[in-house]
């Protein structure tokens, strides 16, 4: 007969304990102004569990199609794939907020069909909220999800997911119109009821401009250190490719130390040096 004992500190919402409680989406809100808001994206558990201790916000980013499948742009990832990351960084960290990522195609359509998508990554995922790309055209659809109980970051200025129709990745708010268009956007998401928003590849005045135009924190990516947060494709950031956008600070050379391990590695194969006497197993007498 089993013996279970019950750990009466947790709950049925929680029940397994936790080291420490989560960032809240309403705490993300209160930092507009104040601290600066850390923010890294994150597709598997060990990465999540290496990052969580250091941010406020794990983003899977569809980023991953490009950096875990190898796909030319993030437009063919799916829904499946956002969601099976998702879940995975939700098991690798306790305190960072996890927001997913909603897909090419899963949410444009109407607010009906976003909120079928984002139900299936909140529920499948376990994440704190998603994040839609796109401008005063997506207002309702967040205002029709965050209406329902699902919080929704936007995303403004280069939206890779609109790659095509901007005609490349370059940065955006060069034109008054340009400039115009991407404040009366971010006053749009904002107002619909985004807890935050990320501003990529904007030109610094205008990333000033939208993070004093709203009421929610703006982060930042190629951006301003003005912003109320930053956020970098963790592999960016960890140098494991040659090639990144401008913005990007490598702060590390991940591909060039794992190289030199990997290198070292098949030396000491073809030499026999490996497996030594610490890696095999004697013998029993």
């Amino acid at each position: 007969m089993s013996h279970v004992t019950l750990d009466t500190s947790t709950s049925r919402a929680n029940p397994t304990p936790s080291p420490q409680k989560r960032v809240t989406i309403p705490a993300l809100r209160n930092r507009k102004g104040r601290e600066p808001i850390v923010m890294l994206t994150a597709y598997t558990t060990r990465m999540a569990q290496l990052l969580d201790p250091h941010c406020d916000i794990l983003l899977v980013g569809d980023s991953l199609g490009q950096v875990i499948y190898g796909l030319p742009t993030t437009l063919p990832v799916t829904l499946e794939m956002m969601i099976a990351h998702g879940a995975a960084v939700v098991r690798g960290s306790y305190r960072s907020a996890v927001i997913v990522d909603m897909p090419f195609g899963s949410y444009e359509a109407s607010p009906e069909k976003a909120f079928e998508s984002a139900a299936r990554v909140m529920a499948e995922t376990g994440a704190a909220g998603v994040k839609l790309e796109g401008g005063a055209p997506m207002a309702p659809i967040v205002q029709f999800l965050t209406g329902r109980g699902i919080p929704v970051m936007g995303h403004i200025g280069l939206t890779p997911q609109s790659v095509n129709a901007l005609g490349g990745y370059g940065a955006r708010g060069r034109s008054n119109a340009e400039h115009a268009q991407i404040i009366d956007d971010a006053r749009a998401i904002a107002d619909a009821g985004a807890f935050g928003i990320v501003a990529e590849g904007v030109v610094e005045n205008l990333a000033n401009e939208v993070t004093a135009a709203v009421s929610v924190p703006v982060i930042g990516i190629g951006a301003s250190n003005q912003c109320d947060g930053q956020v970098l494709v963790i592999d960016d950031m960890l140098g494991m490719f040659e090639r990144t956008a401008r913005f990007v600070k490598r702060y590390d050379d991940m591909a060039g130390r794992i190289s030199a391990a990997v290198e070292t590695y098949a030396a000491d194969v073809r030499s026999r040096a490996f497996p030594g006497p610490d890696q095999v197993y004697a013998a029993r007498d």
